[in-house]
């Protein structure tokens, strides 16, 4: 086992079993994003340049529609703030497309509630079917491997996909950003989402249901049919313009009431007892050092008060044991089940059917064509 290493830049470290560190300390997380992101981002007057084409291309196409686009909305910091700028500054009107898993806490919905109401906008909700939802995350429970949300994120990205597709929508607004997601979660901790044959396996394997109406999109149904043979886009305007945490949940809380979580992706309730209690103690993987590395990265945060806050778990000691209550007693198990899965043996996804090889090729492709960047490894 190798011994125990931190970047001498980020908060990146050996729990990436991958990482790779220089002779001066540096991860290959930072170099990656000096070399690949930094050079071709430009949150500044010429992105927003570039991004004023890209609306003018939204709004033609909407032209006779009563949306020109359409974007997910989780209710988070990200979505939220795109969709403000979208409306306010840029003048778009999108369809505003939110995804119920089953999940959603109280604060996301007020969230999501207050947005579209300030901007007055139509909300479109689409409910997954729970017990199918139930079946599928209890798979992979059962599977014992890290990525327990994917059956929740692959839904939302699904649905939201097929929607467009259907309607033809020929642009999506993404809220997905180098600002807070430069640096990505390592494959082992967090594999692809779209990996169809990893999917049938495990529920397969563990599931006790058909997914009849559960919603799946492969990765050449979204990245090369959508695009290439329906025309669809996907545009992420946070990466041309000028983003920053603290100022996007200032100028949210003046504007509409909304109110911030205390981390990212905690608009979920099952997503905040994952990554905040599960991943950390079950693997020993803090989703806290890819957020706090990314906003080090991009001068948001300071590596000494990254530091000081990893001291402390992301979940509340005191009220974990509710947490597992709650958590166990909505996928239909009991706690001692609940816990059964926390001190099974680990897996990977290596440990399953897998087109690791597909995803590994396409990554490398897009990077070549500069359509994606910061792709680790």
């Amino acid at each position: 086992m190798r011994p125990y290493q931190i970047c001498t830049n980020c908060v990146m470290d050996t729990s990436d079993s991958k990482i790779e560190f220089d002779e001066h300390g540096v991860c290959d997380h930072c170099r990656g994003f000096k070399g690949d992101v930094l050079p071709n981002w430009h949150p500044n007057d010429d992105g927003k340049a570039m991004f004023r084409a890209q609306v003018e291309k939204i709004k033609e196409a909407g032209k006779g529609h009563a949306f020109d686009c359409i974007m997910g909305m989780s209710g988070g910091l990200d979505s939220s703030y795109l969709l403000h700028l979208a409306v306010s500054e840029f003048n778009l009107r999108p369809l505003v497309f939110h995804v119920d898993g089953g999940w959603n806490t109280d604060l996301a919905v007020n969230n999501i509630q207050v947005l579209v109401e300030g901007l007055g906008l139509d909300l479109y909700t689409e409910v997954i079917n729970w017990e199918e939802m139930r079946d599928f995350q209890l798979a992979f429970f059962k599977a014992g491997v890290p990525h327990l949300d994917i059956p929740q994120d692959h839904a939302f990205i699904a649905t939201l996909y097929h929607f467009a597709n259907k309607n033809n929508i020929k642009y999506i607004l993404n809220g997905g950003n180098y600002a807070t997601e430069c640096v990505r979660n390592p494959k082992e901790w967090l594999y692809y989402g779209t990996d169809m044959a990893q999917l049938r396996d495990i529920h397969r394997r563990f599931g006790t249901r058909p997914l009849g109406t559960y919603p799946f999109s492969s990765v050449l149904f979204h990245k090369v049919y959508l695009r290439y043979l329906r025309g669809v886009r996907v545009v992420k305007p946070l990466n041309y313009l000028p983003y920053t945490k603290e100022h996007a949940s200032k100028v949210l809380s003046e504007t509409y009431g909304w109110r911030p979580y205390p981390q990212k992706h905690f608009e979920s309730r099952f997503t905040r007892f994952y990554e905040a209690y599960w991943l950390p103690t079950r693997f020993g993987y803090d989703t806290r050092r890819v957020q706090y590395s990314s906003l080090i990265l991009t001068g948001q945060m300071t590596r000494a008060d990254a530091m000081a806050r990893l001291e402390k778990p992301a979940y509340d000691p005191e009220t974990i044991d509710e947490e597992f209550e709650y958590i166990a007693t909505k996928l239909g198990i009991t706690v001692d089940e609940l816990r059964h899965y926390h001190q099974m043996p680990l897996k990977t996804y290596e440990d399953y059917a897998n087109q690791q090889w597909m995803f590994e090729a396409g990554a490398q492709v897009m990077k070549t064509l500069g359509i994606e960047r910061a792709i680790k490894r």
